[in-house]
């Protein structure tokens, strides 16, 4: 199991800051084929917007990049249409 982190940037939460962080989980998992080996993912509000954690399935740390960076290139639409954008992603 490998561990990635994305920095989502975009509108900043207000008091709904529960429904939005659930809206983006759900947007990603929609948007995630199961050859992705995404097993588990939590958002979290940051400063910036919100930290998504991927856990995947992954033989390597790379592979665990090359699989979030594919999760997150797939929910790029939905995720713009909320007013919401992968700005970073992290080890």
């Amino acid at each position: 199991m490998r561990v990635i982190r994305a920095s989502i940037a975009g509108t900043p939460m207000g008091p709904a800051q529960d429904d939005v962080l659930a809206l983006v989980s759900d947007l990603i998992w929609a948007h995630t084929a199961p050859s992705h080996g995404l097993e588990h993912l939590r958002a979290k509000a940051s400063d910036e917007g919100m930290d998504v954690y991927f856990f995947l399935r992954a033989p390597s740390e790379d592979a665990a990049l090359k699989q979030a960076h594919a999760i997150l290139t797939g929910a790029h639409a939905p995720l713009s249409a909320h007013g919401y954008h992968a700005a970073t992603m992290h080890r």
